[in-house]
């Protein structure tokens, strides 16, 4: 009886496990991170993205964690410690990357392993984004040259003046053109997200998502 029972039980076990198909996500959210990086320019996306992986409309995307130097983790500007899942020595491969910003942005500028990561990505991913000045960092791998483009906010004679192809946009939030997203970063990075979010799926799978952060608390205007 018992040895029948539980040859019954392995059978159930069995169908069930070839009904239930097991879905892996094969696209990849990448977002950089380095030691001294702004929190909100990275936690934006990784929550927003975050939530949406978690819905069968979007299960095939996840984010992850790339760090510019070969570290299992980075500090943030604000004291935040997060765990990396890779780093641009190993070249992986994203659907889409997004790049943050420091208060320092001269020794990632002067970094031509992660300039020439940055170009090489944007040969292959959907989409290119950057919050604050990671703009600068688009702007100097030769991604923005004939783009509108923004970086933060009262810095955009700067990238003006350090990148003259760029048609930067002053007093916009979030700039797309063609399959480049720039945004003021900070709190922007979450209107960003969802900006870009829209452009992978639908307004209103972004505007799920929204509900589900209670963005739409943040105001009584939908702004993205």
């Amino acid at each position: 009886m018992k040895s029948t029972l539980r040859m019954a039980c392995l059978l159930i076990i069995s169908c069930l496990s070839v009904s239930q198909p097991v879905f892996a996500a094969d696209k990849k959210i990448g977002i950089l991170v380095f030691d001294g990086v702004l929190t909100s320019d990275i936690t934006a996306p990784l929550e927003v993205f975050g939530v949406a992986s978690r819905q069968t409309w979007f299960s095939d995307y996840t984010p992850v964690v790339i760090a510019v130097k070969d570290t299992d983790s980075i500090t943030t500007e604000e004291g935040l410690t997060l765990n990396t899942d890779s780093w641009i020595g190993a070249n992986p491969e994203v659907d889409v990357l997004i790049v943050p910003s420091s208060y320092d942005m001269e020794p990632l500028l002067d970094d031509p392993k992660l300039i020439s990561y940055i170009r090489h990505t944007a040969r292959s991913a959907e989409w290119m984004a950057s919050n604050c000045s990671g703009s600068f960092l688009l702007g100097e791998a030769g991604l923005l040259d004939g783009k509108k483009a923004t970086t933060w906010a009262g810095g955009e004679a700067d990238l003006q003046d350090s990148y003259p192809k760029v048609d930067v946009q002053f007093d916009s939030n979030v700039v797309v053109d063609g399959r480049v997203i720039t945004s003021n970063g900070s709190l922007v990075s979450y209107q960003a997200a969802l900006i870009l979010l829209s452009k992978l799926t639908s307004q209103a799978k972004a505007e799920e998502v929204a509900e589900t952060i209670q963005y739409s608390r943040f105001s009584d205007k939908v702004y993205f």
